[in-house]
C-alpha cells in the first residue's frame, strides 16, 4: 500500500478544474445582465469585478438603471 499518498491528504484532495469556475462565471454574467446591466459591459468584466457588482445586487440594478435612465 502507498503510505505517502494515504498520510499526505494534499496529494489526494481534489483539484479545482478549469470547466467549473468557466461554468460558474458563465452563470455570472447571467445573473448580472439579469440585473439589468449591459451584455457588451458584462462580456468585457473580469471575474473578480463580476462578483463585486453580484454582492450588493439591489445597488448594482438601481444604479445601471439610473445608467440607463440617462
Amino acid at each position: 500500500m502507498a503510505t505517502s499518498t494515504f498520510r499526505n491528504k494534499n496529494e489526494v484532495r481534489p483539484k479545482k478544474q478549469g470547466a467549473a469556475k468557466r461554468a460558474r462565471v458563465k452563470a455570472q454574467k447571467k445573473r448580472l445582465i439579469g440585473l439589468g446591466v449591459p451584455a457588451e459591459q458584462v462580456e468585457k468584466m473580469q471575474s473578480d469585478t463580476l462578483r463585486k457588482f453580484l454582492k450588493y445586487p439591489k445597488q448594482t440594478k438601481e444604479a445601471f438603471a439610473a445608467a440607463a435612465a440617462n
